[in-house]
């Protein structure tokens, strides 16, 4: 919820240069979600794009997450860029809203627009969580559009070739590469080592720098390694894995091992 914050926002931190990680809530799971800011994440992310959660199961995540640590800055990945769904999930608490395959200037600016109040947006007005019911409306309304956070998710190849146009739409805080997405519509999913895909993400790197945003890329799989070499490249905004995968992998890893011993003392 958005009455306990830290002393800078996500968005601040991001904007003195700061390196965030977080992670992605796929799962719908308030209990994972609590869980997981209690260990220390800056932000987590709650996908409503490729999960079965709805808003009022988004709101109970986002409560869960100011229970397990209200620093723990609560986001939402948006199903697309939507007016009336952009300002519902800031309502519900979100701290930042990150819109998957903007691909044009004009999708960037509508975005903006539905995130940010008079005179920056359209965002409406009303009493809602993020107010804390109409308690703190005064307070909100001068606050919001400071410190909430605008991502636009770079992951189709039209959205590199228009890397500049929609980089230069005021209010876009940060640029986040989604490799999956970014691979398929170049014709070489998941190749992550392949040429152009390298190629590609270097432009968008370096597209940020001219425009004052900050480079994020998700690091699917729970590789430590791997998010120190992005950061090291010179992403800011990471994140790292997602909740089912860190499951997963946790659970296959383990299973792998235990099945391995008891082989080796079957074969005693």
């Amino acid at each position: 919820m958005n009455d306990v914050k830290p002393k800078l926002s996500l968005r601040q931190r991001l904007r003195t240069g700061e390196t965030v990680i977080g992670s992605w809530i796929n799962s719908g799971s308030p209990i994972i979600a609590e869980l997981m800011a209690a260990c220390g994440f800056d932000f987590l992310c709650v996908d409503v794009e490729h999960s079965a959660v709805d808003l009022p199961e988004v709101q109970q995540i986002f409560q869960a997450i100011r229970s397990g640590r209200p620093e723990c800055a609560a986001m939402v990945r948006l199903h697309g860029v939507d007016y009336a769904f952009v300002k519902r999930y800031l309502d519900a608490g979100a701290c930042g809203v990150v819109a998957p395959l903007v691909r044009t200037r004009e999708e960037a600016a509508l975005l903006v627009e539905a995130a940010k109040y008079p005179p920056e947006g359209l965002r409406s007005v009303g009493f809602c969580r993020a107010n804390t019911y109409g308690l703190r409306l005064a307070d909100e309304y001068a606050r919001a559009n400071n410190e909430t956070l605008v991502v636009v998710q770079i992951e189709h190849i039209e959205a590199v070739r228009n890397i500049d146009a929609i980089l230069s739409v005021a209010g876009i805080d940060a640029a986040f590469i989604g490799p999956y997405d970014l691979t398929a519509s170049m014709g070489i999913s998941a190749d992550f080592d392949h040429p152009d895909y390298l190629g590609a993400r270097d432009a968008i790197l370096n597209a940020c720098q001219r425009h004052n945003v900050t480079p994020g890329i998700h690091v699917v799989s729970p590789d430590p390694a791997e998010v120190k070499a992005r950061v090291d490249e010179g992403f800011h905004f990471i994140a790292y894995s997602l909740d089912i995968t860190m499951i997963a992998t946790a659970c296959t890893e383990g299973l792998a091992s235990l099945r391995l011993d008891q082989n080796l003392l079957t074969r005693d």
